[in-house]
């Protein structure tokens, strides 16, 4: 090796070594899971299901509920309800969900899921993947790798679904739309520090508001 060789090989060193990089890394460490969201934060999503129990006719219905989670925004897509969701079901709401105009996933590289038998539905996995998002399977028995999604399911039963007594999938589904208003523009996200959207202009010194959905939340807003 010559001379000038090492010396360049020696500034490239230095210069990484300034920057914060390790020049000759250990490529047998792997990073954890915390380290591996932490570094994927913006292109991260996550996704589950969770199930309510209508009253039809003196009966109890299970209807089964699809939705998708932004790490880094908290923001909630529900796909459009079917009690029991199929495989024709899933890859419909993969095409939408990855559609290039108005996808919830636009943006996206991978999607965290469990081991649910649905997302090894025919043509899922291939959708994701066409679209640039990896579908990103969790092992066996470990809720608490997805747990953005699970802490998402106990807010919205806990503050919502709980206290209702749901009918029809229609009331369901408008039940669902109104809380998802209510959680990104009106509930205040604790890890954020602030709401997600705001749909009002927030004055310190203004009179307490009430705004009022099925929930309500108050509010210093802007005349």
């Amino acid at each position: 090796m010559s001379i000038w060789v090492m010396r360049l090989a020696s500034l490239v060193k230095n210069i990484l070594i300034e920057n914060g990089f390790d020049p000759e890394p250990d490529l047998t460490v792997r990073s954890t899971w915390h380290e591996f969201t932490q570094n994927h934060w913006d292109v991260l999503a996550a996704c589950d299901f969770f199930t309510i129990e209508l009253l039809v006719n003196t009966k109890l219905i299970r209807c089964t509920v699809f939705f998708v989670i932004e790490l880094a925004t908290t923001k909630v897509f529900f796909a459009p309800i079917k009690p029991q969701p199929d495989g024709p079901y899933m890859r419909q709401i993969v095409r939408l969900l990855t559609d290039s105009d108005s996808g919830f996933l636009s943006g996206k590289k991978n999607l965290i899921h469990d081991r649910d038998p649905l997302y090894r539905t025919e043509g899922f996995a291939e959708i994701l993947q066409s679209s640039g998002v990896k579908p990103l399977k969790l092992q066996a028995r470990s809720p608490d790798l997805n747990c953005y999604a699970e802490r998402f399911v106990k807010s919205v039963k806990s503050e919502c679904l709980d206290h209702l007594i749901l009918s029809f999938v229609q009331q369901f589904e408008y039940t669902l739309s109104q809380y998802k208003l209510y959680y990104h523009h009106e509930r205040i996200y604790q890890s954020l520090g602030r709401i997600i959207e705001p749909k009002h202009e927030i004055d310190d010194q203004a009179e307490v508001q009430c705004i009022e959905r099925l929930l309500k939340s108050y509010h210093r807003l802007a005349s």
